[in-house]
Order: C-alpha cells, then sequence, then structure tokens
C-alpha cells in the first residue's frame, strides 16, 4: 500500500513540474484558456497594431525596423522565428547600414532592430499571443554599445558656433535662441519642440519640459531667456497658450529639420563641427559636464532631468572627464604646454551663447 502511494506522490510530482515548464496552470487545463489556444497574427497583421499602440517617438525610431521585418516575415506567423533567425537578420541590417563618417559598423542598427523585435513581442507576450519563456527576441544579445564620442565644447567653440548662428542664415534670431535654449536647459529636441506657451512661467523664471520616455520637469531658465521666449511667442504666436511656442517666420510650428538646416550651415563655416559630427546633443553634454564639475553629481542629474534607478549610469555619460583635462594632467606631469590643455573645458564660468543682434 505504501509503495502505491510512493508511486502516485511521484507521479503527481512529475506532472507539476511538466505543467510548471509548459508555463501551464491546472485552472488553464479546467477552462481552455491556454495560449496554444489562442489564433496567432502574422507580421503584417501584428506589427501596425503595436505601432499604433506605441507613443510618437517610439515610433518613430522603430518605424523603419518593422518595416524591414514585415519585407522578411511579412506573411509569417510572429511565432515562427526563432532566435538564430532574428540574429541573422540583424546582422543582415548591421551589413547594409549606410557607412557615415561617423558610422560604427552598424552597431546602433543591429540594436534598434532587436529593441523592435523585443517590443512586438512584449505586446504579444501581453495579448497571451505568446508566452514570455517562448519570447525569441529576448534570448538574442544587443551588440555591446561602445562609448559615445560626442563632448564638452570648450568656450572658444561654443562661441564660434553661437557666432555663426547668430550671424548667418534666414533666421538667425531663431537659431540664437534655440542654441540659448539647449545651452541653459540641456534639454533634448523633442524637449525643444514639446514647448508650448503655456509651459512658460514668467513669474519664476522657469518651463515645463517634455522630454522622452513620457518624462516631464520645470527648468529654471534665465531672466533674458524667458523674456526672448516671451517675445518670440508674442511676435510669431498664433495667441494659442496650447500651441508649439517655437515657430518659424511664417508662423508654422518648428520640426526637426531646422536642427538639420543649423548645423548643416554652421559645418559650412566650421569644418570641425563636420569633422567631429558636432550636433544640438553636444550642448546638452556641454552644459552637464559643466554643471557636475561646478556644482555636484547630484545637481548634473536633476539638471539633465534623469530621475529613474536606470538613469545613474546614463549620466554618468556626460560628466566624464574630457580629453582638454586629461591634456592638463599630462601638461602639468611632463611640464610641458599642451594645445588642448591651454583651453580646458572646466572653467570658472560656464561657455555661454548669444543671442542675434537686434
Amino acid at each position: 500500500m505504501t509503495g502505491g502511494m510512493d508511486q502516485r506522490t511521484a507521479q503527481l510530482e512529475t506532472l507539476r513540474n511538466l505543467l510548471k515548464q509548459l508555463d501551464i496552470t491546472p485552472e488553464q487545463l479546467l477552462h481552455g484558456t491556454t495560449a496554444a489556444s489562442v489564433a496567432v497574427p502574422t507580421f503584417d497583421e501584428y506589427v501596425w497594431q503595436v505601432a499604433e499602440a506605441v507613443s510618437p517617438g517610439t515610433r518613430r525610431v522603430y518605424g523603419s525596423y518593422w518595416q524591414r521585418i514585415c519585407q522578411h516575415w511579412g506573411t509569417r506567423r510572429i511565432t515562427e522565428p526563432t532566435p538564430l533567425e532574428i540574429k541573422r537578420l540583424a546582422e543582415e541590417i548591421r551589413r547594409d547600414v549606410v557607412v557615415r563618417r561617423n558610422a560604427r559598423g552598424g552597431r546602433t542598427a543591429a540594436e534598434h532592430l532587436i529593441a523592435a523585435m523585443r517590443c512586438i513581442y512584449r505586446h504579444a507576450v501581453m495579448d497571451g499571443l505568446i508566452r514570455q519563456a517562448d519570447n525569441p527576441a529576448a534570448r538574442v544579445a544587443k551588440p555591446r554599445r561602445l562609448a559615445s564620442t560626442r563632448r564638452a565644447l570648450t568656450e572658444t567653440q561654443l562661441a564660434a558656433i553661437s557666432n555663426i548662428a547668430t550671424t548667418t542664415g534666414n533666421d538667425p534670431h531663431l537659431d540664437g535662441l534655440l542654441i540659448r535654449l539647449h545651452m541653459e536647459t540641456a534639454c533634448r529636441r523633442g524637449g525643444a519642440l514639446a514647448l508650448r506657451r503655456r509651459d512658460l512661467d514668467p513669474d519664476n523664471c522657469l518651463v515645463y519640459l517634455r522630454e522622452k520616455g513620457g518624462t516631464s520637469r520645470w527648468q529654471p531658465v534665465s531672466p533674458t531667456l524667458t523674456r526672448h521666449l516671451l517675445t518670440h511667442h508674442a511676435e510669431r504666436g498664433d495667441g494659442d497658450q496650447n500651441a508649439p511656442l517655437l515657430r518659424y517666420r511664417d508662423g508654422r510650428a518648428l520640426t526637426y529639420r531646422r536642427y538639420d538646416y543649423l548645423w548643416r550651415r554652421v559645418g559650412t563655416h566650421l569644418p570641425w563641427v563636420v569633422a567631429q559630427q558636432v550636433s544640438t546633443h553636444w550642448l546638452r553634454h556641454t552644459t552637464l559636464t559643466w554643471v557636475e564639475r561646478a556644482f555636484s553629481y547630484a545637481v548634473a542629474r536633476a539638471y539633465a532631468g534623469h530621475s529613474g534607478k536606470n538613469d545613474v549610469g546614463t549620466t554618468m555619460t556626460y560628466v566624464r572627464a574630457e580629453v582638454q583635462e586629461v591634456a592638463a594632467a599630462l601638461a602639468a606631469l611632463t611640464g610641458e604646454p599642451h594645445p588642448l590643455a591651454s583651453d580646458p573645458s572646466r572653467q570658472d564660468h560656464p561657455p555661454r551663447a548669444q543671442f542675434a543682434a537686434d
């Protein structure tokens, strides 16, 4: 009798382990609610449902990769690709990437492809179309990220950029305002383009920034910048407090294309801007580096709008030591002057951007 009970106990334990491996509960067996009972869509059917469920920023980043996925596997069901197939597709996209001056071997393209696949399967898990244990994209590692080549601009470099922005082009007032806005707030392009008149608090000299990841914050700005933003709205706005703040001369809302035009123009006058692929994000890097050096890491983290636990490492990309500081250390070590050490990025006052002359 005891032997029979032991055998039954062993069989039940085996059954429990099997159900656990299959990620199926006894309740699912009773009610027939296992994932296998759900009709699985094809990539053509499902990808664009996901596209409608994500934020505009996510859609902008992953959109082209979703198109490539549908071109390759549009008629296949989302449960069919294996981790190996996903890795092969990522490598194919990595090889096909357009080689530019700042290209890094297609790493970013491969990373975005895998991230785009993970986004699809994350929603598929939420919809009960696939179990998390069967998620093929989760088992494909992203390429290791290389350290960013961005660095803080020196005061001389920023002055040169600001001078070109405010003395050339078809709208130097607008471009000067953009440079000053990004230098003071260290905001991203999306944060600047999302500004509305209602986001200005003139009494306390604050602007309300909405940036990636749905984050938002009140950011201090100078009285001078506050005054110029209000003047800009008065001259180019339509009176709508909820409409975009930054506008062209004809009243159209600003887009990312203005930034492309601005840096192309600056690059025609300053070859090193083209050579080093300087962009608006370098202004953010410059400000945050100075804030960390002059105040503290905590202040730099708040200035950057980094608030989550995962943002601790992100802040470090902006506050690492720059080549000018290494050069200064070398000059002190050897007792010989170094050309970069003569203009260090660390200063008693921050690099400043100018407005266009009235």
